[in-house]
């Protein structure tokens, strides 16, 4: 018996190894990248202190030099919620694909039982029959078997779906380097934030006390009959319109650590420490490579993300076609029955089935070439979102790189003003104490000069994250396989 069944499971396997190998093919269509036609070069002139080389920015906030900075970049990629939830989705994405796979294979099952059972005698045929008095109508009944079945991938469906679930995978392992570009230009941006607020308030806190002396100046040239109290009024309004910017900047700051703090995982209050010591915004590098507009297919994982999804997206056309032709499984079952256990696993007690079984669908409404049309759509739809994404970060770095430059020229413009407000302050606080020159020329220059001071902090800031957002446009922050090292 053993044989005849290693003999006939052979042949079966022959006839279906002929079959695979005859028919074997792999229907819909196949992927091929989409060819995407970018400028050579930037349509912006790069006046801004960039380059078109084509460096490694995987850790671009290391050109600020600044030791916090890269410590709160650190911990952030390490413990931040958004890259946590991308992660998992990397391994649930994972996950999927083994799935997948698994169906390209025999599946096999083991099952024992035993049953006391008992037969009407009154059924239909045996109840009509005369029967002895000693036949059993009750028994029991020992079963194991060992059943198999392996549905051949002939037309290559499931292969399609093994090839979407592993463009799925690659898409989700972008999407979650983009979570870690967010993270990193959002920790940098908040923390320019955070130091220019810091900054403002230094200044804010410098003019007030300037502003204190120039009232008890105003007041005691009062009270020596030189001036009428207006002075004295007009430099007290003066001091209160500095000191009321002060709430606003203060809780600006607090805001730029709670958000450091939260893009930490962790909760509010807990960076006041660390934070608490003032230092400046830090400097700018000397340099900004952005490389050419076609570093940013490979740069950018958003769009490396969205060209797997339409690689997904084609192979699921050709899950959906593989129903339109027949299924061939092949299954084997194997096993031992008995109404007793001492003779339950003898060779009388064997039984077992072995072949091939075919399947198809020869009528349904239309349901399975409907099917292909949605995938074929969402193939469109995939496409496009590509094309899309494409074109929405070649203009998010146009628009950096625009604003980078213009602000730096604007930066200096300020601080030539800043500096003709601080000798315009002297001046006419010594022409002031001579008597040359009335007191509202004194609280002009200085309100003049606080708003200059003031408005270079603001441009400094807008600098440096200008020069972030030219770095998360580019792709920068992330590092694996795609990403530009040279």
């Amino acid at each position: 018996m053993n044989a005849i069944f290693a003999m006939k499971f052979v042949t079966i396997s022959s006839v279906i190894l002929a079959i695979t190998t005859i028919a074997g093919c792999t229907v819909g269509p196949d992927y091929h990248s989409p060819q995407v036609n970018v400028n050579g070069h930037w349509s912006e002139t790069l006046s801004g202190g960039e380059t078109d080389k084509s460096e490694d920015i995987a850790q671009w906030w290391r050109r600020f030099d600044d030791r916090e900075l890269d410590s709160l970049v650190r911990r952030a990629i390490a413990s931040n919620l958004d890259v946590t939830i991308a992660t998992a989705r990397v391994r649930e994405s994972r996950a999927e694909l083994g799935v997948t796979k698994a169906d390209l294979w025999p599946s096999a099952d083991l099952e024992g039982s035993y049953a006391r059972q008992r037969q009407s005698q009154n059924q239909p045929i045996i109840g009509a029959i005369p029967l002895p008095g000693n036949v059993p109508f009750e028994t029991d009944l020992y079963e194991a078997s060992f059943d198999s079945s392996w549905e051949l991938d002939i037309f290559g469906g499931k292969r399609r779906a093994v090839e979407a679930g592993a463009a799925n995978l690659a898409a989700a392992q972008f999407n979650l380097q983009d979570a870690q570009v967010t993270l990193v230009s959002e920790v940098a941006r908040n923390y320019i934030q955070f130091r220019s607020d810091q900054r403002r308030l230094q200044i804010a806190h410098e003019n007030i006390q300037a502003q204190r002396h120039s009232v008890e100046i105003a007041r005691d040239r009062f009270r020596n009959g030189f001036v009428s109290d207006l002075d004295a009024e007009q430099a007290a309004t003066v001091l209160a319109q500095t000191e009321a910017e002060v709430p606003t900047l203060e809780s600006d700051r607090e805001a730029s650590i709670h958000a450091i703090e939260i893009l930490l995982g962790r909760q509010p209050g807990s960076l006041h420490a660390e934070l608490t010591d003032a230092a400046p915004i830090p400097a700018l590098p000397p340099s900004v490579p952005i490389g050419l507009p076609a570093d940013l297919l490979r740069r950018r994982p958003d769009i490396r993300a969205a060209e797997r999804q339409l690689a997904a997206a084609t192979a699921n056309i050709g899950v959906a076609t593989a129903d339109l032709f027949p299924k061939l499984s092949l299954t084997g079952d194997f096993g031992w029955e008995s109404v007793s256990a001492a003779d339950w696993f003898s060779g009388g007690s064997r039984y077992w089935s072995i072949g091939p079984a075919a399947q198809w669908h020869i009528f349904d409404a239309g349901r399975i070439f409907s099917n292909i049309k949605v995938r074929n759509a969402r193939q469109e739809q995939a496409l496009a979102t590509y094309q899309k994404t494409v074109l929405n970060g070649l203009e998010e770095v146009e628009n950096a790189l625009v604003k980078y430059s213009k602000e730096q020229l604007r930066n200096r413009s300020l601080r030539e003003a800043a500096a003709s407000g601080e000798k315009s302050t002297r001046i006419s606080r010594e022409q002031y104490g001579q008597g040359i020159t009335s007191f509202i020329n004194v609280l002009d220059a200085e309100r003049s000069l606080y708003q200059a001071q003031d408005q270079v902090v603001i441009s400094d800031q807008a600098v440096a994250q200008n020069m972030i957002t030219v770095y998360k446009a580019l792709g920068g922050g992330w590092s694996g396989p795609g990403a530009v090292h040279h």
